[in-house]
């Protein structure tokens, strides 16, 4: 009769097995029989346990002791080397050193050096901040899709988009120093609203007693535009262009935008674009003036700017 049938996989299972052999005069065979196990289980652990007491017991791993085919660290370490230093691919390895290309490939992934992008590590984080508010501000433009109905985004439900509604274009600024950002919602993203909307956010910084003496855009055409760079020099502010192809560069423009769709754009269920459009400076005044901000010790970016005297 079965009376442990987990009697493979515990270990108390297995010190009964053990106890009722040696403590209580039973013969293997008959404890084999109560547990559902071959006698030769019973065996095992009893031999276990008389070498190593109740630590026998307990599970082994699977693994080799004694791999007489693993390859030398020699062998592996120069692997690692023509991976490392010749950027080499496993089959150019395995040809080289007159290797299995199995064992080549089995040595690099075991090293994470599997995949060409594992052997640059990421760039690290490069970060920075103006001195003063106005001595940099980051310029960007999202697009937005306008809608006539709770989009897909809340409901879940692609079937009811609102097909050919148009576009949204979120022009946003953000000052290097402050993080204090200025926010508008314009019909294109042509260099005669970039223009427009610089303006306005240099007429907006210096209302606030911030004088901008450098901005900062990608290579949009809008923002490459004579139209554009004579704005700037309008302003006597200098012209800077973010590295191609390289978004962290204007890393904080690129994060409050990603604030900006969580917090506004995507937060609350609106009827329409209209409606959230209508909602954004409520939004905008919250960020400015009462949102804590962790790179400013959890204090919102009005408070680095001095009082307009």
């Amino acid at each position: 009769m079965n009376v442990h049938k987990n009697a493979r996989t515990t270990l108390h299972s297995r010190a009964l097995i053990v106890s009722r052999v040696l403590d209580d005069g039973r013969p293997p065979v008959s404890v084999a029989a109560d547990f559902g196990i071959s006698e030769r289980t019973v065996y095992k652990w009893l031999a276990r346990y008389r070498v190593e007491g109740r630590a026998g017991l307990c599970d082994r791993s699977s693994a080799a002791r004694h791999l007489p085919h693993k390859l030398p660290e020699a062998w592996v370490e120069l692997i690692l080397r023509l991976r490392r230093v010749y950027r080499m691919t496993a089959l150019a390895i395995a040809g080289r050193l007159q290797l299995a290309r199995s064992t080549v490939a089995a040595v690099l992934k075991r090293h994470r050096l599997n995949r060409l992008r594992l052997l640059d590590p990421p760039a690290p984080a490069r970060r920075y901040e103006h001195a003063a508010p106005g001595d940099m501000i980051h310029l960007d433009i999202k697009k937005l899709a306008r809608f006539r109905r709770i989009g897909h985004r809340i409901t879940g439900d692609r079937t009811h988009a609102s097909r050919g509604a148009g576009w949204d274009f979120v022009h946003v600024c953000i000052d290097d120093h402050s993080r204090l950002a200025y926010i508008e919602v314009l019909e294109t993203e042509k260099k005669e609203a970039a223009a427009g909307f610089l303006k306005r956010a240099v007429a907006w910084f210096a209302a606030k007693g911030v004088t901008v003496r450098r901005v900062m855009t990608d290579n949009g055409s809008c923002y490459r535009s004579k139209l554009f760079n004579k704005t700037c020099q309008t302003f006597g502010a200098k012209h800077v262009y973010t590295k191609p192809y390289t978004p962290r560069t204007n890393g904080k423009a690129e994060r409050l935008i990603q604030t900006l769709l969580r917090e506004w754009a995507y937060a609350r269920p609106y009827p329409n674009s209209e409606r959230r459009n209508a909602d954004l400076p409520r939004w905008l005044r919250i960020y400015n003036e009462e949102r804590a901000h962790a790179s400013l010790g959890n204090r919102p970016p009005i408070s680095r700017l001095k009082p307009v005297q």
